[in-house]
């Protein structure tokens, strides 16, 4: 997966864990609420990994454009 998948996978993640634990907490399910603090979690981690993706990319196209400058 790619940078931009990543992060976009783990927005929705996010968001969808807010939303379970929302509706864990209205409706009184404690169940719920867990599986939504997990899930939130998962798409925290997983746009951590998106921005890791991102971040290491673009410094191994500064280094190869510093690269092809020199030679």
């Amino acid at each position: 997966m790619g940078s931009a998948a990543d992060k976009i996978t783990g927005l929705t993640n996010e968001a969808v864990g807010k939303l379970k634990q929302g509706t864990g907490k209205a409706v009184g399910s404690d169940k719920l609420q867990v599986e939504g603090v997990a899930q939130e979690a998962k798409g925290v981690a997983q746009k951590a990994v998106g921005d890791a993706k991102a971040a290491t990319k673009d410094a191994a196209n500064k280094a190869a454009a510093l690269v092809n400058r020199k030679f």
